[in-house]
């Protein structure tokens, strides 16, 4: 069962050089920032940037390759300048993202601050409504990612990525990335088979299985339930390998890009992005 398997890679140096890097690597897409993930403002996007991105892509065979939004941006503020500003740079993420020919820009869904939950949760909706009136006709979808719930982060109950579907105006914009770690740390087990097909029944019964668009490949160093977003290494952390065995065998998913955001370091000479890599393609049946 081939698998579409990526990972977060650099821009420095050009766009085109993670793509190269990807390919390098024997991987299948590729995750970018298309700008600093800790900036509100970035570089304009040359021609020749988006020329030979796209070239590299091609000639990486590089499928269904895509973005993630700035750390910055919280569409869930209650306060007027910060949700103004977020966003204005979430227009400009996707627009970016657009003119790259990328597929998804993963966003998180924003924090509550003091806020109440629902509160925070309606001012997204609102938010989005603004953007996806001022982005109309993008192919480029929005992938709202599933969270650990750290702090006041929203998006670690299925609940809420469903309600920020459903209320939008224009549904078909989004999709959701599924975080292994995330929906660990949030609550959500997936270690043995029955549990692993309980969470995803879960999913499918408040969300829909059909609204996933894309997988972050993590392990956890905290433990299920947590509320704490750290990524470990794939058969590594807290989640262990079973997890990621049955998701690798799974045919629901095997259509899907699935990108590891685990740490850039090497191991005996050897990036552990190629290690990850080796460790999920020998789990597939």
């Amino acid at each position: 069962m081939q698998r579409l398997i990526g990972s977060h890679l650099s821009i420095a140096g050009g766009y085109y050089k993670a793509a190269d890097a990807a390919g390098a690597l024997g991987m299948a897409t590729v995750q970018i920032f298309t700008k600093s993930s800790n900036q509100w403002r970035g570089k304009p996007l040359t021609d020749e940037d988006v020329r030979l991105f796209q070239e590299a892509v091609v000639r990486n065979n590089l499928q269904q390759p895509c973005a993630h939004d700035s750390y910055l941006i919280n569409l869930g503020s209650m306060n007027d300048e910060l949700w103004h500003k977020s966003i204005e740079a979430f227009v400009v993420e996707l627009e970016r993202a657009e003119t790259l020919g990328l597929v998804g820009l993963v966003t998180h869904p924003g924090a509550a601050g003091e806020s109440e939950e629902e509160d925070a949760l309606a001012r997204v909706v609102e938010a989005f409504n603004i953007i996806n009136s001022r982005t109309a006709g993008f192919r480029v979808q929005t992938w709202i990612e599933a969270t650990a719930g750290q702090g006041s982060t929203l998006g670690y109950r299925f609940e809420h990525l469903a309600y920020i579907i459903n209320e939008s105006q224009d549904p078909d914009r989004f999709g959701v990335c599924v975080d292994t770690c995330h929906i660990f740390a949030a609550g959500y087990p997936l270690g043995t088979p029955a549990e692993y097909a309980a969470t995803f029944q879960e999913f499918d019964d408040v969300v829909g299985l059909d609204q996933i668009r894309a997988f972050h490949l993590n392990d956890s160093k905290k433990p299920l339930a947590s509320r704490v977003d750290r990524h470990d290494h794939i058969g590594e952390g807290m989640l262990g390998l079973e997890p990621f065995r049955h998701l690798m065998n799974d045919s629901r998913f095997a259509h899907l890009p699935m990108y590891l955001e685990t740490k850039k370091e090497e191991r005996d000479g050897e990036e552990m992005d190629a290690v990850n890599l080796r460790t999920l393609l020998g789990l597939i049946r």
